[in-house]
C-alpha cells in the first residue's frame, strides 16, 4: 500500500514537472535555429494564432496560444524566429491583451508543436 502511495505522488510531480514546462518559448537569433518561422500581422483576421504572453510559466501549461518567454534555449519547449514578411513564415500571430482572446484561427501544420520539447 505504501508502495503505491509513493508511486502515486511520483508520478504526480512528474506530471506537475512536464506540465509546467509547456508553452515555454525562446526567441533564437538565426532562422537555421528555430523550430517555427513566426510572422507578427497587424490584424487578428490575418492571423493562423493569436497569442497571449503570460507572466507566469504555469499559465502557458500545455497551450500553443500562451506563450511564456524564457531565458534559456535549454529551458524551451520551441525555439521561434521572427521574420519580417508573412510568406516567410510557418505561423502568423497576432498578440492579444487577454488570455480569453487567445486561439487558434486558421488551420496550421504547427498546430500542438509548440507545446511539445523542442528536440
Amino acid at each position: 500500500m505504501k508502495t503505491r502511495s509513493v508511486l502515486w505522488v511520483a508520478g504526480l510531480l512528474i506530471l506537475f514537472g512536464v506540465a509546467s514546462r509547456a508553452g515555454s518559448i525562446y526567441e533564437v537569433k538565426y532562422e537555421s535555429q528555430a523550430d517555427a518561422k513566426v510572422a507578427v500581422v497587424k490584424y487578428e483576421s490575418q492571423a493562423d494564432l493569436c497569442v497571449y504572453v503570460a507572466d507566469y510559466e504555469s499559465q502557458a501549461s500545455g497551450k500553443d496560444e500562451v506563450w511564456y518567454y524564457v531565458q534559456y534555449e535549454s529551458q524551451a519547449d520551441a525555439k521561434i524566429y521572427f521574420v519580417q514578411y508573412e510568406s516567410q513564415a510557418d505561423i502568423k500571430v497576432y498578440f492579444v491583451k487577454y488570455e480569453s482572446q487567445a486561439g487558434w484561427k486558421k488551420s496550421n501544420p504547427f498546430r500542438g508543436r509548440l507545446r511539445e520539447k523542442a528536440g
